[in-house]
């Protein structure tokens, strides 16, 4: 026989050859064990003296001529039953963590127990699980893997159990330690906790990882009851979904579109695993980064978890969202072809979820008015960087041909009012949508534009807003309005209020000029004038105050060099300088005064564009 046919030998030949090196080889063999993998040449009595089980068997058998058993459900298949035997017949092996939980298995189905002999193969095994394999941590995650093949008796024989219990005593008794050792005395005499170092002492972060996915989960729970720190298991979450689901990227194809079929043949381990880990997620926040849940919510989305794993996913990102990146909420929509690009449904109800945290966290809190409503609490910081969020959401979404009007609005309007303090973002992306659809109809254009509080848009917003001929026509009417209140509002807060305001020529407004009975172009027009006018006096009322101040240095200079006499010489002097401010024109005579004026224009401008 040459080398090739020897290394293809059946199992059953290959162990009957093992089996010659340690059974009687002047007595033949009176009873055939065959097992899955092998069958081996034997004895009677050096078996029924040590198994119960084979001692019945051989008992059935005896008034046959049958010397044949076969065991098909043999734990541990032809190499442990090669164990087994060596212990009938008094052959000295030794026993590892990768042998124990098949010795402790095959003691137990061939029934090799004290009942039967004395110092017995179950008992040995037991003994050295207890005292060596449950005081080592690598050792018992060694025994786990090996537990995958052994179950459900190892389970029933409480193998499993034990080896989990050790592991989570185990961990939390280092982490214990590890935190008295970072105990350190301050130069006061009080003991300081130092800050610990990233995953210092979670060396079986890695171990754990080679577990199988039902063992992992059982071991990762009873961490967490022991009281393993958040930190370390949420480290050891990320560690496996990483290792784990490596293949995730074979489930897109090169244009990074979706797969199905490839979902529905290959995904089904990931998608217990993607459970798994959502259902192992610590309770506290921040113990896992953001981007960590987002790129577990892709994953769900993409193998079809269940519900309940997608909506909490979305509820644990939506209470940090603040914290999250423009990237982070581009989910690519997997499924339907005929959809939007990106997944517009999770986004909003990750929103949803953000704004009732929001409410829900100052009702429980019962914080003062001025907490709540100002700035610089925590929840109006996070409403406002979530609005920028939005905002340039709404912005990458705008051109997707195939995203309808509702959806667009629902994203707009799923933070609430006093969320965005300035309107530009949201100018931005209604412009982009608008520029992108332009077969909207006037009402939904009006529909879209009435989210615009046109008072919040910056100068530059408004300019460009003014002149944006995608706007209804009512809305740049708006914006031309709220401009011209601005500037107006500019000027008047140039003088103080204890002196009297120039009138100037460019302010007066003919009375008809916003009459009903002019068309929205005139109207449009006039306004658009008056808009250019004012800008030219404000920046001679710049001019004048520039003049102003340079009269105010020199007066301060002249005051600390001559006394009160000279002092108020001078200072008769500059008013004359100020008598500008009672000078009236001729013009301007014949006309209300600026501020009787403006309420005039403003009240017309308001009963035509509300």
């Amino acid at each position: 026989m040459d080398r090739a046919d020897r290394h293809h030998l059946p199992l059953s030949k290959s162990s009957r050859q093992r089996s010659n090196e340690w059974i009687f080889r002047d007595v033949p063999s009176d009873i055939t064990i065959e097992v899955p993998g092998g069958t081996f040449a034997l004895h009677k009595f050096p078996l029924v003296s040590r198994s119960g089980r084979l001692r019945k068997l051989i008992a059935d058998y005896r008034d046959s001529d049958k010397s044949k058993i076969e065991l098909p459900n043999l734990p541990g298949g032809a190499e442990t039953f090669e164990l087994a035997a060596k212990f009938c017949y008094g052959n000295n092996f030794e026993i590892t963590p990768a042998n124990v939980a098949q010795l402790c298995c095959i003691s137990d189905y061939l029934e090799m127990t004290e009942g039967y002999s004395k110092d017995s193969l179950g008992s040995r095994a037991e003994e050295y699980l207890d005292s060596v394999v449950c005081k080592n941590l690598e050792m018992c995650v060694e025994v786990l893997k090996q537990c995958e093949a052994l179950l459900p008796l190892a389970d029933e024989l409480k193998i499993v159990g034990r080896c989990i219990d050790a592991i989570a005593s185990k961990t939390c008794t280092e982490q214990i330690a590890s935190s008295f050792s970072r105990l350190e005395y301050s130069s006061s005499g009080r003991l300081n906790l130092c800050r610990p170092v990233k995953c210092e002492g979670d060396w079986w972060i890695e171990d754990l990882s080679a577990l199988r996915v039902d063992l992992y989960q059982r071991v990762i729970s009873a961490m967490k009851c022991r009281g393993v720190r958040p930190e370390s298991i949420g480290a050891s979450l990320i560690n496996y979904a990483e290792k784990e689901l490596t293949k995730k990227a074979s489930l897109w194809n090169a244009s990074g579109q979706s797969r199905p079929d490839v979902i529905a043949g290959s995904g089904s381990h990931e998608r217990i695993v993607v459970e798994t880990i959502v259902s192992l997620l610590p309770v506290e926040k921040l113990v896992v980064p953001l981007s960590f849940l987002f790129g577990l919510l892709r994953s769900a989305i993409l193998l079809d978890c269940s519900v309940a794993s997608r909506l909490d996913l979305e509820r644990r990102i939506g209470s940090q969202l603040d914290m999250a990146t423009l990237d982070d909420i581009l989910i690519p929509s997997f499924r339907h072809a005929g959809d939007t690009l990106f997944d517009v449904d999770t986004v909003h109800r990750i929103l949803i979820n953000f704004s009732q945290q929001d409410d829900s966290e100052e009702e429980l809190e019962n914080v003062s008015v001025f907490e709540s409503d100002s700035p610089q609490s925590p929840s109006q910081g996070a409403l406002f960087k979530v609005s920028k969020l939005v905002d340039n959401y709404l912005v990458e979404i705008a051109p997707d041909a195939n995203l309808k009007l509702n959806k667009f609005l629902v994203i707009a309007e799923a933070l609430p009012e006093h969320a965005r303090t300035v309107h530009d973002g949201l100018y931005r992306a209604i412009d982009v949508y608008l520029k992108a659809h332009q077969a909207l109809s006037d009402a939904e254009k009006r529909k879209l534009c009435k989210l615009i509080d046109f008072q919040k848009l910056s100068q530059e917003a408004g300019a460009h807003a003014a002149q944006n001929e995608r706007l209804p026509l009512q809305s740049i009417v708006q914006v031309l309005y709220f401009e011209q209140l601005r500037l107006r509002n500019a000027l008047g807060c140039s003088f103080p209020e204890e002196e009297p305001k120039p009138m100037f020529h460019s302010w007066r407004v003919n009375s008809g000029a916003l009459s009903a009975s002019m068309s929205p172009k005139d109207n449009y027009a006039s306004l658009r004038r008056e808009n250019r006018e004012l800008k030219l006096e404000l920046a001679r009322m710049r001019m004048r105050l520039n003049d102003l101040e340079k009269d105010h240095v020199c007066m301060k200079r002249n005051m600390q060099k001559s006394g009160s006499r000279k002092f108020m010489s001078s200072f008769s002097k500059k008013l004359g300088k100020l008598s500008f401010f009672g000078h009236t024109s001729s013009r301007g005579s014949s006309s209300p005064t600026p501020s009787r004026q403006s309420q005039i224009t403003d009240s017309k401008v308001t009963d035509r564009t509300y």
